[in-house]
């Protein structure tokens, strides 16, 4: 079978949840950039999957040279700023001209589809974020989609064999999250609940909102 490689653009619900996903929890905050996309300026982070890059994005608020974000309470300041000068996390801004890769446009035919594994409860898809062969590099990002008439939250993993597998494990909800972050204390038997302030003591998983059902996912529409 003839594998191909592309670009999957996957927009996130506000600018808010691309400042989350590439500063929340990140010793390293991770490198975004800005481009032209369908008419309007966006800003960006790619995960590279074995034949994807998985580019999620938002709406660019305006132009500057680092993504700026911290946690106030239970307020979530992000920002586009100028400087480094102030007590935050930041993601360097690279503005491009041109398109950041040579892959080509979004495809149907896209290999790495993720397979949709349902899991029991929250404290088990908390659980699932420990990686017991890379303890110490830890990706704890939730993703959250609108599946039909529920919400869902999930965790991306993957299985290596002759080729790599990639699967959504998820938790149905509910109703669509209003929090930032999950809080977990798992070790105490306390179970995980919706946050958006942050208290020493616990661990915390980011939840990225996701604007529509995008097929990679795995989810029919």
């Amino acid at each position: 079978m003839e594998i191909t490689q592309n670009e999957c653009f996957v927009e996130l619900s506000s600018f808010d949840d691309l400042a989350r996903y590439v500063c929340a929890f990140q010793e390293y905050p991770r490198r975004v950039y800005s481009q032209e996309f369908k008419g309007s300026r966006i800003i960006s982070s790619s995960l590279t999957l074995a034949n994807t890059l998985l580019i999620f994005y938002a709406p660019l608020p305006k132009f500057g040279r680092y993504v700026s974000y911290r946690v106030n309470g239970d307020k979530e300041i992000c920002d586009v700023v100028e400087s480094t000068k102030n007590i935050s996390n930041y993601a360097p801004i690279v503005h491009m001209e041109s398109e950041i890769s040579p892959l080509p446009a979004e495809s149907k035919k896209i290999s790495d589809i993720f397979y949709p594994i349902q899991v029991r409860d929250l404290g088990s898809l908390a659980r699932l974020t420990y990686n017991p062969e890379f303890p110490d590099e830890s990706n704890l990002t939730l993703y959250a989609l609108q599946h039909k008439e529920f919400w869902v939250i999930g965790y991306i993993t993957s299985l290596e064999m002759d080729e790599v597998y990639y699967n959504f494990n998820y938790v149905k909800l509910d109703s669509e999250p209003s929090k930032h972050f999950i809080k977990y204390q798992g070790n105490l038997g306390k179970e995980p609940e919706f946050s958006n302030s942050i208290e020493h003591g616990f661990s915390y998983l980011p939840i990225i909102k996701i604007k529509k059902n995008p097929h990679i996912f795995g989810f029919s529409t």
